[in-house]
């Protein structure tokens, strides 16, 4: 009975807004913790920072046993990938920072702590997993969008070396002209610069642009603007089931529809029966 009631408290703890809000607010303190940590600092403003961290890493431990007792089944905690990864983070966190060169990685995980603002607020959830289950999609596309760029810089590399040869020497220097090209920077400048020799090389430019920065980034925002809706409707399906608040379908409206039919069928009868 103990356990049960500490588990409760614990449940209402971690649902709780304002114990929500509280973790997001130490997130972001340990952010400018660690920012202010690259910067010379006074030896009593040392010490402030070095308590300050302590209670960080106190919390993050507390705040995790928190939602690990929450649970109500134990063994599906470490199945969820957030709670492996806030785990993981914490219990690294632990490691005490010295003067060894092994404190680098506990400095880097304290770094990487920033991060958990991505398991705490659902939105930048959705946006990590839908950013995930896109890659599969735009792995084509950057395939196809490769290509291009290889017949582009080989075109490049073979018309142009000789205009310039620190951008277009070879198809590899021409890969990366063509990817400054492509961010448009300074790209007018080597568009020029070819054109004093071959007047009508502003349509291999042009052309280029077109592709790469108009029609193959559009396709890459819209694969993942369209992951994002599916993870978010996804998301809201959860939400309701969870509450209990599922949406009536056409079937379940029909069937409503049939009984007030007839309820009021029924009443009718009722009053003709009452005055005869």
């Amino acid at each position: 009975m103990q356990a049960s009631s500490l588990q409760q408290k614990f449940i209402q703890i971690r649902s709780n807004k304002a114990f929500e809000l509280f973790v997001i607010g130490v997130i972001l303190l340990s952010a400018v913790l660690v920012g202010a940590k690259t910067f010379e600092q006074p030896p009593s403003v040392m010490m402030a920072l070095k308590a300050m961290d302590l209670f960080i890493t106190l919390f993050f431990l507390t705040e995790i046993t928190i939602r690990f007792v929450a649970e109500e089944k134990k063994s599906q905690f470490f199945k969820n990938f957030w709670n492996v990864f806030d785990t993981l983070i914490v219990l690294v966190s632990i490691i005490p920072i010295d003067n060894s060169e092994s404190a680098v990685i506990a400095r880097l995980v304290r770094v990487f702590r920033v991060l958990r603002m991505i398991s705490i607020i659902p939105e930048l959830r959705i946006l990590l997993v839908s950013l995930v289950k896109a890659l599969p999609q735009l792995g084509y596309v950057m395939l196809l969008m490769f290509i291009i760029f290889y017949i582009y810089a080989a075109v490049g590399a073979t018309f142009f070396s000789q205009i310039n040869p620190v951008l277009w020497g070879d198809i590899a220097l021409a890969l990366l002209t063509l990817f400054r090209v492509m961010t448009f920077e300074d790209w007018t400048d080597v568009m020029y610069e070819t054109m004093e020799v071959y007047p009508l090389s502003w349509i291999f430019y042009l052309t280029f642009i077109f592709l790469s920065a108009f029609a193959f980034l559009n396709m890459v925002i819209g694969i993942v603007v369209n992951v994002m809706e599916q993870e978010h409707e996804k998301a809201r399906a959860e939400k309701l089931s969870q509450e209990g608040n599922e949406e009536p379908t056409l079937k379940d409206i029909t069937l409503q529809l049939q009984q007030i039919q007839s309820q009021l069928a029924s009443l009718q009868q009722d009053k003709k029966s009452d005055r005869a």
